[in-house]
């Protein structure tokens, strides 16, 4: 049956995130610090919308763009963080997850053979997505004397006339790494020489700790040169609702709209529900967890320190990312062995793109006593090797 998978398919590695949870999965007594997902319930008055919606029946589908209520109440949502306005009738549109937003992103502007230019580490669905749209993915390295933060003078490096878009994941999964509004308007100045398209994924814009989060859109002169990328299963802990949207001048919306019209229809009609209540009433819950993550990322770089784990400081999302360079392995080698000797689970650097090599993600979206008892795993295991 080869013969008749495609070839960007075929030559297109399983996720090493997933491998890595199918050897968890047939474990007991694991401490997972490999899975993004919060460990919080989706907070009460968000759930509760959720059931009243199918109580009364709200089964059947909404507008392709999602109901006109969610899209006004984000299009107020954004304009109020961020200062950045979008038509909700012409310019939004809601997804399922902001998975599906990315994959409309790319199908919707990627012609055969265009380049677009990725900084790494990153969450491991950009380069397949660029790819599967028929795109060709450019990577480029980023390091953590600079944070984490890609230059401008990186990606201008490497353009060339095949370059499309540049696709941005910032807060970043799986560093933690959040770009400051100086670098990202560098980063800005070069896309508007080239004449190119940014891709914004700001999945965790709301998950910044002492720092702020910079929208791209909101910059001087990105607002139409970008495709803005978001949902709700960080912020408010509504993995499993599968609500997303995406952002963008109406002429790039409409492309969008007509593969999401022909692949999916509309996004879930009970999650809309839902995440229109978290909008509207989400704000305290968004700052309560977020306080109990910036517990926890205290907690976990300090240890990872102590140990000789070396870990600069994340400022946002929900992972650490530390260098495993003390125990003289790989970071493969590293998390198998941690994962056999002491059962905690971590995801290898190299899941996320050749750049993270030498590093571990650690997601602190676990209780903290929980991450407290990995470090305990985690401190036996380098005192046996190194």
């Amino acid at each position: 049956m080869n013969k008749y998978i495609s070839r960007r398919v075929a030559q297109t590695p399983p996720s090493g995130i997933r491998k890595f949870f199918d050897i968890v999965a047939t474990m007991k007594d694991v401490i997972s610090l490999g899975i993004g997902e919060p460990d919080f319930v989706t907070p009460d008055p968000i759930l509760r919308a959720g059931i009243a919606s199918l109580e009364r029946g709200e089964t059947g589908y909404t507008s392709n763009s999602g109901t006109i209520e969610l899209r006004r109440a984000l299009s107020q949502h954004l304009n109020r963080l961020y200062g950045v306005h979008y038509d909700p009738e012409l310019e939004i549109l809601i997804t399922v997850g902001v998975s599906e937003a990315l994959y409309l992103a790319m199908t919707a502007v990627l012609d055969p053979g265009d380049e677009v230019i990725i900084p790494e580490p990153c969450f491991v669905a950009y380069a397949p997505e660029v790819s599967f749209a028929g795109g060709v993915p450019v990577t480029v390295p980023t390091y953590v004397a600079h944070q984490f933060q890609v230059t401008a003078a990186d990606i201008a490096a490497r353009i060339t006339d095949r370059t499309k878009a540049i696709l941005l994941g910032y807060p970043n999964n799986p560093t933690g790494a959040v770009m400051s509004r100086e670098r990202m308007m560098e980063i800005a100045a070069v896309a508007e020489q080239h004449d190119l398209i940014i891709f914004s994924d700001e999945i965790y814009d709301q998950l910044v700790y002492g720092v702020p989060h910079t929208c791209v859109p909101s910059l001087p002169g990105m607002r139409d040169r970008t495709i803005l990328l978001g949902g709700f299963s960080k912020d408010y802990a509504m993995t499993g609702w599968r609500i997303g949207y995406t952002c963008a001048h109406p002429d790039l919306l409409a492309a969008m709209r007509k593969v999401h019209q022909y692949t999916i229809m509309s996004a879930p009609t009970t999650g809309q529900a839902a995440a229109l209540v978290a909008l509207e009433q989400g704000d305290a819950h968004v700052q309560a967890m977020r306080a109990e993550y910036d517990r926890r990322r205290r907690l976990i770089v300090d240890g990872f320190n102590s140990l000789g784990l070396n870990c600069f400081e994340p400022r946002g999302a929900f992972y650490a990312f530390p260098s495993v360079a003390r125990s003289g392995m790989s970071s493969d080698e590293f998390a198998n062995r941690l994962l056999a000797e002491e059962k905690v689970a971590v995801i290898p650097g190299e899941a996320f793109g050749a750049s993270g090599s030498g590093y571990v993600r650690a997601a602190y979206a676990q209780s903290y006593e929980k991450i407290e008892e990995a470090l305990n795993r985690i401190e036996r295991f380098m005192r046996r090797h190194g």
